[in-house]
């Protein structure tokens, strides 16, 4: 009898090896075809007795069942290369660059719930999708790609740690990027004691962070006219401005988020219908709405500061210094003015859990990257500290030579990596949100489509002409002999060509493979009622009651 029903269910869902491996999201099922008992056929239904306890939900508790994903996606957007970003954009450019940070963050709203309905409306994540729709060697490519932005993200973050080690403890700014290496098998050892209480502790210390700079703004009170300026109306002017603003973007539009969204979403039980489906896409937007308007409130309270400090008309000698040297390991006395002397203890504290915050991001995006293009886990402590110790190595080798200074520099270099690497994210996720062959009637409107394809192209475009234009600069105005600069650009530019070539391909590319699954409809209306919310038809199927979350997944330990 088992073996029958199993069958029956074998014969309604494809089988997972047509997706590229994974599992399927499936509906729970009247498998004896015939009304479940406690269930009569009258009209009006007023007899059924079926656990409808969901449907009676208000509206408030259903969407905190599915809070979660956003908030812990928008840590990143929170992270050391942020925090080095902003502060560089307020001290060298004052407000300008704050439409910078509008359109990064409006673009990553739209970006990463196009991630989360991906994840929703396929059962599978964006590293999934890419292993069965593309070729291999396409396949390895990009996830090579996800995994040096992984490496990347990373940088920030374990030079922010040493930084704050820095301040804490004053030791050497290469002796703390060694220690960042023990810190995160620290931190996942914590977890033992409850992944959640952690993630509390370390969002508290980053608020708190944020409350000292909104506490600072409100101190030296930028002018309100010059801010709103600089957030609506586009300028780069100035020496750097086209640099700092890809930084920006790069800081806060990151390739591997859009894995781990995708990813993220699976972990709450999602009815597979129309009506199920649509309802978790517009939580999970509510949501990520709700976590990166803080985020873009932080951020813009970062470089007001930092650029009205730095611009004052009475600034001293001192500050004038430190404001042209300004970085991660010395904006401490941007605080001074409201925290006093404990200020660079609370920046230390506050940039610390930073960091760590921004580690748990990075640890599940590489999981979720190496599981989707691969089928390969590895141990969360090995994964980690495979990560860190590549991360470590640059950073250990530029803090040796260039002191804080030059690690300071690398945050900037790694956030605008992570903007070059975009596109190769970003372009499948655009090509699979607006697929009827991935997402069926749940793709992209043709006004998603429209915004943000042309947001999309306009960040890919700022990225390849900031890319010729200033290597072509580097070529005309370098000292090296002209012998040598035939050979870089004989290297180079194939490069740059490979990378224009890489996207084109990528982008014109037509979808082939399908992965959209067309949900169960019942005829009896109380056996879809039940489905609609997730419940069973009380048919003694234990298994199927509830449509199963990602059980290849479950050994990390994602937000409940």
């Amino acid at each position: 009898m088992r073996s029958q029903e199993l069958q029956q269910v074998s014969d309604v869902v494809p089988p997972s090896s047509s997706w590229g491996g994974g599992s399927n999201r499936i509906a729970a099922l009247n498998l004896e075809g015939t009304p479940p008992p406690n269930i009569t056929d009258s009209p009006d239904h007023k007899q059924f007795n079926y656990h409808d306890e969901d449907s009676k939900k208000p509206g408030w508790r259903k969407f905190l069942s599915y809070v979660g994903p956003g908030f812990l996606v928008s840590l990143a957007y929170l992270d050391p290369g942020n925090l080095e970003t902003d502060l560089q954009a307020g001290a060298n450019h004052r407000f300008e660059l704050l439409w910078v940070i509008l359109i990064g963050l409006i673009f990553a709203l739209i970006i990463q719930s196009l991630a989360a309905n991906l994840g929703v409306s396929t059962g599978k994540h964006l590293s999934e999708l890419c292993k069965a729709e593309y070729p291999k060697y396409v396949k390895y490519c990009l996830w090579l790609l996800a995994e040096v932005a992984v490496i990347a993200a990373d940088i920030p973050e374990v030079i922010g740690t040493a930084f704050a080690l820095n301040i804490l403890f004053h030791i050497p700014i290469w002796t703390g990027v060694l220690i960042t290496g023990l810190s995160t098998l620290l931190l996942l050892g914590l977890q033992r004691y409850g992944v959640r209480k952690l993630e509390l502790l370390i969002t508290i210390l980053v608020f708190v962070m944020a409350a000292c700079f909104f506490g600072e703004m409100g101190y030296v009170k930028p002018p309100a006219v010059a801010v709103l300026q600089g957030m609506f109306v586009p300028k780069l002017s100035g020496q750097g401005a086209t640099g700092d603003a890809i930084a920006l973007l790069g800081a806060l539009v990151m390739p591997h988020n859009l894995f781990l969204h995708s990813a993220l979403v699976l972990s709450r039980k999602i009815p597979n219908s129309a009506h199920g489906i649509n309802d978790a896409c517009r939580y999970f937007l509510i949501e990520s709405g709700f976590a990166l308007f803080v985020a873009f409130l932080i951020n813009v309270a970062i470089v007001s500061v930092s650029g009205t400090v730095c611009s004052a008309n009475n600034i001293s000698n001192e500050t004038a210094n430190q404001c042209s040297d300004l970085n991660l390991n010395s904006a401490s006395f941007l605080l001074k003015s409201v925290l006093g002397r404990s200020s660079s203890t609370v920046y230390a504290i506050a940039l610390l859990a930073s960091g760590q915050s921004s580690t748990i991001t990075g640890t599940y995006a590489g999981q979720f990257i190496m599981q989707g293009f691969l089928d390969l886990k590895m141990k969360k402590w090995i994964r980690n500290l495979m990560t860190r110790c590549i991360a470590i190595t640059p950073s250990l080798i530029v803090s040796i030579i260039g002191g804080s200074n030059g690690a300071a520099r690398l945050i900037i270099i790694a956030s605008m990596i992570l903007s070059f690497e975009l596109p190769f994210a970003l372009i499948p996720l655009l090509k699979f949100s607006s697929s009827a062959t991935k997402m069926g009637p749940h793709k992209n409107s043709i006004y998603v489509i429209v915004i943000s394809w042309i947001l999309g192209i306009g960040i890919i475009g700022i990225n390849i002409y900031y890319l010729s234009t200033g290597f072509v600069d580097w070529l005309i105005h370098n000292n090296l002999p002209k012998v040598a600069n035939v050979f870089v650009g004989l290297l180079v530019f194939p490069l740059m060509l490979v990378y224009i070539l890489a996207i084109i391909y990528l982008t014109i590319r037509k979808d082939t493979v399908v992965t959209f699954v067309v949900p169960v409809k019942h005829d009896h209306p109380v056996a879809q009622n039940n489905m609609e919310h997730g419940l069973g038809n009380s048919c003694e199927v234990g298994e199927l009651d509830h449509i199963p979350y990602r059980e290849d997944l479950a050994d990390i330990p994602l937000p409940k």
